[in-house]
């Protein structure tokens, strides 16, 4: 669960170490892109820790789904259980 935490911090710091990257490579040689490789490296790790994201949403959001349904379910049986007692009904017997 913790993993899931720090991917989506990854998600958000990851763009933002790129661009520091991105203007020293700038300022320091400009001649030189070396800071594509950075960027390569950082980017297939994004993608990875988005999927991971990704799939703990659905995980997360399946879970809800079939618990709501559950409880759903189970008041609906318990309402549809219950009997009045004996005696009380309003239909007449003959």
């Amino acid at each position: 669960m913790f993993k899931v935490f720090s991917d989506i911090k990854f998600l958000f710091t990851a763009p933002l170490i790129l661009g520091m990257l991105f203007v020293i490579n700038l300022v320091t040689s400009p001649g030189d892109w070396w800071v594509q490789w950075a960027a390569l490296g950082m980017g297939i790790a994004w993608v990875v820790c988005l999927l991971r994201v990704i799939r703990a949403v659905i995980v997360v959001g399946g879970l809800a789904a079939l618990g709501t349904w559950l409880w759903k379910r189970e008041s609906a049986g318990r309402n549809a259980g219950t009997t009045p007692p004996r005696g009380t009904d309003s239909v007449e017997q003959a």
